[in-house]
């Protein structure tokens, strides 16, 4: 996924350093994509985590702050409650991976680079569970953080034990 996108926004010559900015903004793809782009891109590591981790922070205190608030907007229309009401029900599901000690549990659910796993889920869950947002931010932006390293081995350190460069 990584790739098509960088190939896409390459076709415009948006610099190597922007795309994986983009890229690590997107739900989904987060700082994970954002790192797998920089290796392909060859971009230098300590930029590259760098540029993930401040775009894969950036969103969370909104998500945190304001989504209950669209989430209940966006309800209001026909067209859009099936989709609130899924992530909704979603994110509840996800929220049984984080224990009573919800803070670890936030924090592990966010850190292990898991399909499903990561900033912009676990900023909704904290939110559908109505989590303190000052600990439930602390607690993500260090499973970014872990994600981040996790990801650099898986990226960067592991290939080039076996020669392989992207």
């Amino acid at each position: 996924m990584s790739d098509t996108i960088i190939n896409f926004l390459q076709q415009y010559n948006i610099p190597g350093e922007a795309i994986v900015f983009i890229i690590s903004l997107l739900p989904i793809l987060e700082l994970r994509g954002g790192l797998i782009a920089s290796a392909i891109l060859r971009l230098p590591l300590i930029k590259a985590f760098l540029i993930c981790f401040i775009a894969n922070v950036l969103p969370m205190p909104f998500i945190l702050i304001f989504i209950q608030a669209i989430f209940k907007f966006l309800k209001g229309f026909s067209f859009t409650k099936p989709l609130i009401e899924w992530l909704e029900k979603k994110a509840v599901s996800k929220s049984s991976s984080i224990s009573k000690k919800y803070l670890l549990g936030l924090f592990l659910f966010v850190a292990i680079p898991l399909p499903g796993t990561g900033g912009w889920t676990g900023a909704l869950i904290a939110s559908v569970l109505e989590m303190p947002i000052k600990k439930s931010f602390v607690a993500i932006v260090s499973g970014i953080f872990c994600a981040g390293l996790i990801m650099i081995a898986i990226t960067y350190f592991i290939p080039g034990l076996f020669g392989f460069k992207f």
